[in-house]
């Protein structure tokens, strides 16, 4: 059955449409033999209007300006010898006419290119006309041919030559062959080589530390991909509101021939102090305080200070972020946090402290590494698996966690994504330490895919898969946060949050070795900024080392997401389809982003 709200937006959105098209008509009608997709370009330059023509003078006017229109279309598509005749027909309600009889099509003669001097290398020149597209007979498009143009340039900006421009072309008409000769004339100036990279906003960053993010060496011959790599590097820091990189202008040119980079900064505030709040009827709401110092170091650094009052994690911490350490592209991440959690299936009081480095690869791929140290107070509900009977637990424990993971990200968007996949991998050697001894291997994967059902992405049908194990480590040994849980906004909704799997007799969530969850929507956008989403999530919570398919539960809803520059707010009301004692009815979400 179709949602209500959906019929109403889908039925709203269609009746504008439908509304449009009566109001909207053709500038003049098209007339004559031709193929339906040369009728069809000329339905759309001439255009439509918002009402008839008043009179035949009106009418005329709107024929003679479609038949404009008309001829200019067919110019730019190689028919040089249209006949084109504009008509009025009737009295009370005149309609404008253009009677189109194409002609023949002119085609491509040899093309020529032309070297102002100095002309590029040999292999460069040879390369750079391979690349034209054109070739002799096919239709003479002017479109083609400038689009040629552009390429010959790119092309020799890429190997180089970032002054090519493009001087006044000649393009031949030959009325008698039916051919169109173009001849590109072209100045590629002299090959660039780099010098280094020169600062030239003042402001905190050190220009040494900008310098040395410069991916090439002095004397390489100059690459547009390296220049965007560069501005990639400074924007992806966050803590600049612009970032200008181009190649200094000629008369910059050193004693050895070299060209520096130029770099223009601007900063954001140097402290930014922020508020926000959560609610969800799965995990409570929350109050969050954040301060956020930027560049203290001189090197695009973060340094955040956050405190955090909710009702299942409380803390008081600070992380410092600084990009580049190393090597371009690699980030070392430092925090710490005094944490107080209280969730249904455990009450945790700890100290956490973590460094992790983070190497990007691509735009938006990475893998990370690190090690983390948490001491704390557990108080835990657990359930014993030989006596079947429900425990308790007060410990002191220490945990040293090895931190691996990894992020493919091939999706078009980072909130909302309508095209490609995505998947994320983590391994976690932990020890444990302190009133009992355990070693184990944590393990988490997560696949996400995007598929457009219909021409610019307006349906898109969305999928996720995440599996999770635990290797060496028994029910009741492993720290209670270190198990799988599932269900809340972000895994099944419709459960509350840790809502999937078995309950001791309290209605504490039993946490498990291995975890298995999917999830399916169905994304459509109704009326303008707004978006209708249909899902099914699906989970399971495992007592061995491997997944349990064989208690799934299921939870189901509709979707509202509102489309902002930055991304999708999204509300949720989802649905447990199997409910047990002690499920609610329904669940709320509330968030920015698509759920996956």
């Amino acid at each position: 059955m179709t949602p209500r709200p959906a019929l109403f937006l889908i039925s709203t959105a269609g009746s504008l449409l439908l509304a449009s098209a009566a109001i909207a008509d053709p500038r003049a009608q098209i007339r004559g033999e031709m193929d339906a997709e040369l009728r069809a370009q000329l339905i759309r330059a001439v255009g439509e209007v918002d009402d008839a023509p008043s009179n035949r003078f009106e009418a005329r006017r709107r024929a003679r300006g479609a038949m404009e229109a008309a001829e200019a279309l067919l110019r730019s598509e190689g028919y040089y010898q249209p006949v084109l005749e504009d008509i009025v027909e009737g009295e009370e309600t005149p309609v404008a006419i253009v009677n189109v009889t194409p002609g023949r099509r002119f085609e491509l003669a040899e093309v020529q290119v032309l070297w102002a001097e100095p002309p590029p290398d040999e292999v460069t020149g040879t390369a750079v006309r391979g690349e034209i597209g054109l070739t002799p007979g096919q239709p003479g498009r002017a479109g083609d041919i400038i689009s040629a143009e552009g390429r010959i340039v790119a092309g020799l900006t890429r190997r180089g030559y970032a002054d090519a421009a493009a001087q006044p072309r000649r393009v031949v008409v030959d009325h008698a062959a039916f051919t169109v000769q173009p001849s590109f004339r072209i100045a590629s100036g002299p090959l660039v080589r780099l010098d280094g990279v020169r600062l030239e906003t003042r402001g905190p960053t050190n220009p040494d530390w900008v310098a040395a993010l410069a991916p090439w060496s002095e004397g390489e011959v100059y690459d547009p991909e390296d220049v965007a790599e560069l501005e990639r590097r400074l924007l992806e820091t966050g803590v600049y509101d612009g970032v200008g990189v181009a190649l200094a202008p000629t008369d910059q040119t050193n004693a050895e021939g070299n060209r520096p980079i130029i770099v223009t900064l601007t900063d954001r505030p140097r402290r930014i102090l922020e508020a926000g709040a959560t609610f969800s009827t799965a995990e409570g709401s929350g109050v969050d305080l954040i301060w956020t110092w930027h560049n203290q170091f001189g090197r695009a650094d973060t340094l955040v200070w956050q405190a955090r009052a909710a009702d299942v994690d409380s803390r008081l911490g600070v992380a410092l972020s600084l990009p580049h350490w190393r090597h371009p592209g690699e980030t070392l991440r430092l925090s710490g946090a005094l944490l107080n959690e209280d969730t249904d299936a455990y009450r945790r009081t700890a100290v956490a402290l973590a460094a992790d480095l983070q190497q990007r690869l691509g735009k938006t791929s990475w893998v990370s590494y690190g090690v983390g140290l948490d001491a704390g107070q557990y108080d835990e509900n657990r359930f014993d698996p030989v006596t079947q009977a429900p425990v308790n637990f007060n410990r002191d424990l220490v945990i040293l966690t090895g931190r691996a993971s990894a992020y493919l990200d091939r999706s078009n968007d980072p909130l909302d994504p309508t095209t490609g996949w995505r998947l994320s991998a983590s391994a976690q050697p932990t020890a444990v330490a302190g009133e009992d001894t355990v070693l184990f291997l944590r393990t988490e994967a997560q696949a996400t895919a995007y598929l457009p059902l219909q021409d610019g992405a307006k349906t898109v049908l969305a999928g996720r898969v995440r599996i999770g194990s635990i290797f060496g480590g028994e029910e009741l040994t492993v720290p209670s946060d270190r198990l799988f849980y599932s269900g809340g906004g972000g895994s099944v909704r419709g459960f509350e949050y840790q809502g999937v799997g078995p309950r001791l007799p309290d209605n504490t969530p039993r946490g498990g070795l291995s975890l298995f969850e999917t999830s399916v929507e169905i994304r459509r956008d109704v009326w303008r900024n707004f978006q209708a989403v249909a899902f099914v999530d699906a989970g399971a919570i495992g007592f061995q080392e491997t997944p349990n398919f064989n208690n799934l539960r299921y939870g189901a809803g509709l979707g509202v997401r509102y489309k902002l520059p930055f991304g999708p707010i999204r509300a949720d009301i989802a649905f447990p389809l199997d409910r047990r004692d002690g499920d609610a009815d329904f669940q709320i979400y509330v968030s920015i982003g698509q759920a996956f």
